[in-house]
């Protein structure tokens, strides 16, 4: 029951999300802000269309390229799916210089992670909110006391 109630959890996430961005022009949010809630949402989103589409319709494709609608079916049930990592971009690979210590001379991969578009846009609008944005949700005391 772990993946239903993942699923149905990110469903709620996903609903409170989409709520509280159509509240955030009232509350005199900036369009920052709003775009990168955005962001959040959209690849919240996502990653529930993943899970709950992707197993219905492709195949178990651990070892090998997917099957788009298999005769056999998918490989699980709506809301059992997996979300699909595609996208890959080393930095760097190669052998680290032999007077580095410790490492020297090992292979070395800069930036092994394996991600999607959903979770890009959900890093660069969490990033953004936590770089940018963070005065609109302090307190007002706070900001009239810092006045003072």
């Amino acid at each position: 029951y772990g993946k239903l109630i993942l699923s149905l959890f990110r469903i709620v996430a996903v609903s409170l999300i989409g709520w509280y961005l159509y509240k955030l022009p009232s509350k005199g949010a900036t369009k920052g802000l709003m775009i990168s809630g955005a962001l959040i949402f959209a690849g919240a989103l996502g990653n529930i269309i993943d899970s709950a589409f992707y197993g219905l319709i492709f195949n178990d494709s651990y070892y090998q390229t997917a099957t788009l609608f298999p005769d056999e079916g998918g490989y699980a049930p709506f809301l059992f799916g997996r979300v699909v990592d595609m996208l890959y971009f080393p930095l760097y690979e190669g052998f680290l210089p032999e007077d580095l210590p410790i490492w020297g001379g090992k292979y070395f991969i800069f930036f092994r992670p394996v991600f999607n578009i959903a979770d890009a846009a959900i890093s660069i609008g969490v990033v953004s909110v936590l770089l940018f944005h963070r005065s609109f949700f302090s307190d007002k005391k706070e900001a009239e006391e810092a006045e003072v």
